[in-house]
């Protein structure tokens, strides 16, 4: 197609991992993908044909505004096929120790920044009956112990997702959630960096009560990253989430999330705790795995 009639699609977070990846899959198969980066070498990074690089923070009203602004501009230009709402941070720590205001952030980014695109893009998408693709995560199903603060924006994100989907069926656009596991990304990285600074701000009590875990959580990212699903396996789900004649109204990415997200529908909630203290476990520093496994024993 050219790009004069080519249908577009708006992905948020494109400057690396996932984002990146679908937004050269999309733009492969034929799309206009405005595909929104925070700086300016992610923009020259990720130029190519039929990929428009904008500069997008899903947290400020004038980025979105400019945003809906560059989709109504040209009458000429394509119908708006899907918009994919894949910006999002991750810190993972305890609930005690982390501060409220990196709690409003995540939040901010997570949830509110896609409601607000979402807002100003519906308009357009209920003219050209697209669909709304929200990238959310296996913890959005299953909350790992420090996983509360991200998990927490994810159930959130599935909830309204839910809701947009039963709102907007009868409109003629669909909504989609995409629930990815471990996914090889530089975001692998970033959350183990961002956790660790949390931690140095713990107390020396809650070094107590948390350290070991945290240690454990970094471990276990790190054990799992190099096995995750390729960002581009990940793009070729979110594609087909975009480009399938009926959708399913939740697709998984990798075999971890599809598992988890199958033994959270048939486990009691003290035999999931087993399991995932389980998998836990054996990433514990060993000088704590002993009184670990005591604390964990008592759960049960």
């Amino acid at each position: 197609m050219s790009s004069e009639i080519r249908e577009r699609v708006v992905v948020t977070g494109a400057s690396t991992g996932i984002g990146a990846a679908s937004a050269r899959e999309l733009a492969r198969r034929g799309f206009h993908v405005i595909a929104g980066v925070r700086r300016d070498r992610d923009a020259d990074a990720l130029r190519a044909d039929g990929i428009e690089p904008v500069i997008l923070d899903i947290t400020r009203p004038d980025h979105i505004a400019r945003l809906a602004a560059r989709l109504d501009e040209d009458s000429q230009a394509g119908a708006l096929r899907a918009l994919i709402n894949n910006a999002a941070i991750q810190i993972n720590a305890p609930v005690e120790i982390l501060p409220l205001s990196e709690w409003r952030r995540q939040f901010e980014i997570n949830l509110f920044g896609h409601v607000a695109v979402t807002q100003a893009l519906l308009p357009a998408l209920l003219r050209h009956s697209g669909r709304v693709v929200n990238i959310s995560s296996v913890g959005g199903r299953v909350a790992m112990p420090a996983y509360g603060p991200y998990a927490g924006t994810k159930f959130a994100l599935e909830a309204v997702s839910d809701s947009l989907r039963r709102e907007l069926a009868p409109l003629g656009v669909r909504v989609v959630v995409v629930e990815p596991g471990a996914v090889r990304t530089e975001m692998s990285d970033r959350v183990i960096a961002a956790t660790n600074q949390q931690a140095a701000a713990m107390s020396p009590d809650q070094r107590d009560r948390y350290g070991s875990l945290i240690q454990a959580i970094n471990a276990q990212s790190a054990a799992h990253a190099p096995g995750g699903t390729p960002a581009d396996a990940a793009a070729l789900v979110i594609t087909k989430a975009v480009t399938a004649r009926k959708p399913r109204t939740r697709y998984t990415v990798g075999r971890d999330a599809a598992l988890i997200t199958r033994l959270s529908r048939v486990l009691s909630d003290r035999m999931l705790d087993r399991v995932l203290a389980a998998s836990l476990r054996p990433h514990y520093p060993k000088a704590a795995t002993a009184p670990v496994s005591r604390t964990l024993a008592g759960l049960f």
